[in-house]
């Protein structure tokens, strides 16, 4: 799986599946295992993906072109 082979949205939609088949709880365990790291993949692609939309962002944001902080999580 590579970060530009999928979407932000197909890269969540997976993401999903894989915790619901997880919170389902009869998995066995090295099914439950590669599930797991497959989750992670997608969560680091997300978030990968989330960083560059931010990057871009701060740069639309700012009119002199220097780069501000530009928060994406929003509250807490």
């Amino acid at each position: 799986m590579k970060n530009e082979d999928i979407s932000f949205e197909e890269a969540m939609e997976k993401l999903e599946t894989i915790v619901s088949k997880l919170e389902e709880g009869d998995v066995p365990l090295e099914k439950a295992i590669n599930y797991y790291q497959d989750g992670m993949e997608l969560s680091k692609i997300c978030g990968d993906k989330l960083k560059n939309v931010q990057e871009k962002m701060t740069k639309i944001m700012n009119e002199q072109g220097e780069l501000e902080a530009f928060d994406v999580q929003g509250e807490e």
